[in-house]
């Protein structure tokens, strides 16, 4: 099954500068969503640089023995690699950084990976599911009780992470970066963000960008507008992935 697809980033109403960035293979083999971090805008440098190392390690080595997983967790690592190199040479850098959610089709599987804040959404047969797991402190106490959705969604902290790429842990552990495989049948219909959309809109609002039979290039265009209208306080990047029927 060839899947359909688009991808769109805006800055947003607030932010001067667009932090975030996306890649989408030609072939649909990847889709990358990135959302970097660091003053002085050293964000979009950190996720330029990650999703030009994914791009260059997974066409070098898409058709080496490795399985899927290793494949993937080495292409985060080569990510990683890049910020850290830039950090190295400029140490106003240090702070830079960027999140990464991945999806993969290899072998007639499909995957997804993932390091920060962004996300990956499948919606079926009108019911949306969040497949990656944010790597926050507060979505890690709200997993263990400590929060109630409510407090979660308004806590000053819901942004601080404990997990993402230009760090130099790591390279020590690339079990740190979350890889699953999932199934994706024939009316799927898939969406990778960064939090500058989640952050504006409810679960019901996104629910509402995958229905009807648009294409994927509208739904990504009035996700986004939507997020603007409800005060697009961040940069706002989607990839919309339609399996047609």
């Amino acid at each position: 099954m060839t899947p359909e697809f688009a991808g769109r980033t805006d800055t947003g109403l607030v932010r001067s500068v667009n932090q975030d960035g996306y890649y989408m293979d030609p072939q649909g083999k990847f889709f990358i969503v990135a959302d970097g971090m660091g003053g002085h805008a050293s964000g979009d440098e950190a996720s330029r640089l990650a999703l030009e190392a994914f791009q260059s390690y997974f066409r070098e080595n898409w058709d080496t023995p490795a399985d899927t997983p290793t494949l993937i967790r080495q292409g985060f690592n080569a990510a990683n690699q890049a910020i850290l190199q830039v950090q190295q040479d400029n140490p106003e850098k240090a702070d830079m950084g960027t999140t990464a959610v991945l999806v993969m089709v290899r072998e007639e599987q499909w995957w997804w990976a993932n390091l920060g804040d962004s996300r990956l959404y499948r919606w079926r047969q009108g019911q949306l599911q969040q497949l990656t797991r944010d790597h926050t402190l507060v979505a890690r106490a709200l997993a263990t009780g400590s929060l109630s959705w409510e407090q979660a969604r308004e806590h000053p902290l819901r942004h601080v992470l404990y997990k993402c790429l230009g760090r130099e842990d790591l390279g020590e552990n690339l079990e740190k970066v979350d890889v699953e495989s999932f199934e994706v049948a024939v009316g799927d219909r898939l969406l990778l963000c960064s939090d500058g959309l989640t952050e504006e809109i409810t679960d019901a609002e996104l629910a509402e960008c995958f229905q009807g039979e648009a294409s994927c290039e509208k739904r990504a265009a009035d996700a986004i507008e939507l997020a603007k209208k409800r005060g697009g306080s961040d940069n706002i990047t989607v990839i919309f992935i339609s399996v047609p029927e």
